[in-house]
């Protein structure tokens, strides 16, 4: 399945089983409060498939898959037979139209949950957190190579993933956070990461090179996969050979040899070249040599050989509980991620981080459904969990259209003893109508920046 294909097919699949959860909550408790449902539509406008259920309800699968509704008998939207006035939703209690209102986040609050707890229970393959070099920030915090990462603040990071989330708010508040580190020789040590050290116009996107972490699984082996004809190591060194050192400096990783190779230049000096190859532990006397790019810039000193293409390693952690210690993992796990969606949209508000960057779009939310399906099913149940949240969440908003906007109706109608005129409330639907296009429109631009011009 190609990957266009396969985003399609994933996002309407993440769609179809978030808004059928949400719609459902609405449907099974209007049901139970007494209000008839005329239709429950999963998609908008025509409809690709429909069946009249003996409760009456008209079940529909629609065209457009970008949201579903439930349709219940009300007054307000046509005329009903004096015999249904008692199953007019409008004729409800407000406590109970506050119910059937919050049931549909509420619903996604607990399929978040429950998704999460599949996941704990399938266990989510990883990496660990284990530090491949630093730079910048990460490395004035002392924190070296072969580093384990075990808890950011109270947080505990069993995986780079955990370790990615937990450091993201904390950097976009630029406040200093405590890590606790095993280091390669097994000790534990405390040291503070000063994020508030991080320049004012880091990209947002890409926080964790802007803090100067590498993360073990990330680096290239010191392995050539070419040797240039006509340069320093033509006839010296062979596709295969594992670089171990460099005049007496141990390499690691690729990105250790550029900087040991131009303080040997600088030295204009003449050096071993250690090297594995064939089993066997090779030293080769080898100098560098200038190289001016073409078409300008910065002269520098090159050996003549380029990596080869590197790839993944196989992941070396696991997220994973029994099915009993699942459920209150699932249940920590979602309040922490609903304080830190809250907190999100706070700082878009706020402007304490950049809207494009808090704001998906269908294309960007496709192509991650599709990314971590490829990884495995508790890779997509994460997402699936976390879309699930935002989308319960989000609905919570006080913006009228929202579930939220009528709950705002519902709490001032229990203040002042009756309803919100229908004229404040038709002027609410336009104001909630033009903050939703204005977010779809913000939301496709995003996606048009972020994944057509890129």
């Amino acid at each position: 399945m190609t990957e266009l294909l396969g985003s399609i097919w994933w996002l309407i699949v993440s769609l179809g089983v978030l808004v059928t959860f949400h719609e459902f909550g609405h449907y099974w408790v209007a049901r139970r409060c007494g209000v008839r449902v005329l239709r429950f539509s999963v998609g908008f406008g025509k409809a690709l498939w429909s069946r009249r259920g003996r409760d009456g309800t008209e079940y529909v699968i629609a065209a457009i898959p970008l949201g579903g509704y439930v349709k219940m008998l009300d007054e307000r939207e046509g005329e009903v037979p004096d015999a249904q006035l008692g199953q007019a939703f409008n004729r409800k209690s407000v406590w109970k139209r506050i119910a059937i209102v919050a049931a549909g986040p509420i619903a996604n609050l607990l399929l978040c949950v429950a998704l999460l707890w599949a996941m704990f229970v399938i266990g989510r393959p990883d990496y660990a957190p284990v530090v491949g070099s630093t730079d910048g920030i990460a490395a004035e915090a002392g924190l070296q190579a072969g580093d384990r990462v075990l808890a950011v603040g109270e947080r505990e990071t069993p995986t780079w993933s955990d370790l990615q989330l937990a450091l993201i708010p904390a950097a976009l508040d630029r406040a200093d956070v405590e890590l606790r580190v095993r280091d390669a020789a097994g000790r534990e040590s405390d040291t503070t990461l000063p994020l508030s050290a991080l320049p004012a116009d880091f990209d947002e996107r890409r926080i964790i090179d802007a803090i100067g972490l590498v993360p073990r699984h990330l680096l290239v082996p010191p392995v050539i996969g070419r040797v240039a004809p006509d340069t320093a190591a033509w006839g010296v060194l062979a596709e295969g050979d594992r670089i171990t050192a460099i005049d007496g400096h141990p390499v690691q990783a690729w990105n250790d040899i550029g900087p040991l190779v131009q303080q040997l230049g600088e030295r204009d000096g003449t050096a071993m070249v250690e090297v594995e190859r064939d089993g066997d532990r090779l030293a080769l006397e080898l100098a560098p040599t200038r190289i001016q790019p073409e078409g300008g810039g910065e002269p520098y000193w090159a050996l003549g050989v380029s990596s080869v293409r590197p790839q993944m390693p196989p992941m070396d952690a696991e997220l994973r509980h029994g099915p009993l210690a699942a459920v209150p993992a699932a249940l920590r796990e979602t309040v922490h991620q609903a304080g830190e969606l809250v907190s999100m949209i706070g700082r878009a508000f706020t402007g304490r981080v950049e809207v494009e960057n808090t704001v998906a779009g269908p294309i960007t939310i496709a192509r991650a459904a599709n990314a971590y399906a490829d990884q495995g099913p508790a890779w997509y149940l994460s997402l699936l969990a976390m879309l699930s949240l935002s989308l319960g969440i989000l609905n919570l908003l006080p913006i009228p259209i929202l579930d939220g906007g009528h709950l705002l109706y519902y709490l001032i109608e229990l203040v002042k003893g009756s309803p919100v005129s229908e004229r404040t409330m038709a002027v609410g639907q336009y104001v909630g109508l033009l903050l939703i296009v204005g977010l779809m429109g913000l939301a496709f631009y995003n996606d048009i920046v972020n994944n057509l011009m890129r």
